[in-house]
């Protein structure tokens, strides 16, 4: 019983340990022990830094998206559209910057290029009229002076004509002719094939279209002539006065010229001073202000220096 009431390796009570300390030690360490106590913590002691301006005024993120205006949408523009009046359709989409900008995004499904019935449409080696044969309606006879039996034009494109030759009269600047305009789909077979069987294909390709890619099909491009003294061939057009004057002042008309100079492999012809297209008084005024230098460039379309094989 002795062993279970008292172990063996039982622990004895601990001794008292007695050591002398210096009073000044101990006093020392007390006033220390003190300070610490009365020390605040440096969480306490340390001001928490201002939250910045930005985090504190940050606005609310709007997520919610927002479509972009879509100008076929509205209602002068489809009124514009169905009535057929081109020029009143650009007007309603914002002029004719905004209209091109429209095009170019993909913004504006209600306008086709290809529509050879209004004043936008890009004919070129690579954009064929649709249909082929296509016959304008709204031809008239031009009131210039002519020097071919091609003497129809559009109505709004004649009207603009005649305003010009009569602004560029009244200017000194001599005196304006036509030496055609619209061309049906067989005269341009005939001249096409009479110029091929001359010159050779790859020579004509430069100068003239092919049948169902040429501009004159729709009515909207006109060769014009200097006839100051006698009216001359389209060749003899540049360096003359009516053609310096038509290359400052043919935009106000509601003209472009169509195939200017280093743009050939864009529109794959040389340059013609004398041909010129007529887009209308909007388009023309973006055109010429935006510094563009053809229509597949005003559109955002590609160069076209050749046909497809």
């Amino acid at each position: 019983m002795r062993g279970a009431l008292h172990p063996r390796h039982a622990s004895r009570s601990p001794r008292s340990l007695h050591v002398a300390l210096p009073v000044g030690l101990v006093v020392t360490a007390l006033g220390a022990l003190w300070a610490l106590s009365d020390a605040p913590s440096a969480a306490e002691s340390a001001p928490l830094p201002p939250a910045p301006s930005v985090v504190a005024h940050l606005p609310g993120v709007d997520v919610s998206a927002v479509d972009p205006a879509d100008p076929c949408a509205d209602a002068a523009v489809r009124d514009a559209l169905a009535s057929g009046d081109d020029e009143a359709a650009v007007t309603a989409f914002g002029g004719g910057m905004a209209f091109r900008d429209a095009v170019v995004t993909g913004n504006a499904p209600c306008v086709s290029l290809s529509d050879p019935n209004r004043h936008w449409v890009v004919v070129n080696k690579s954009r064929a009229l649709e249909p082929a044969d296509h016959e304008p309606a709204g031809m008239t006879e031009a009131s210039v002076q002519m020097t071919t039996a091609s003497h129809l034009i559009d109505e709004d494109a004649a009207s603009a004509l005649a305003e010009m030759a009569a602004a560029l009269r009244d200017a000194g600047a001599g005196e304006l002719g036509m030496n055609n305009a619209y061309r049906s789909y067989g005269l341009q077979v005939s001249n096409y094939s009479d110029q091929v069987a001359q010159s050779g294909q790859s020579v004509v390709d430069l100068s003239s279209a092919r049948p169902g890619f040429s501009e004159h099909q729709t009515g909207f491009a006109v060769d014009v002539v200097a006839c100051g003294s006698g009216c001359g061939e389209i060749g003899a057009f540049g360096g003359t006065s009516e053609s310096d004057w038509v290359a400052a002042h043919s935009w106000e008309y509601g003209f472009i010229i169509r195939y200017e100079p280093g743009q050939t492999g864009t529109t794959g012809y040389e340059p013609e001073p004398w041909h010129l297209r007529y887009v209308g008084p909007a388009l023309a005024a973006a055109y010429h202000e935006g510094g563009f230098r053809s229509l597949e460039e005003f559109f955002g379309l590609p160069a076209a220096p050749d046909y497809p094989h």
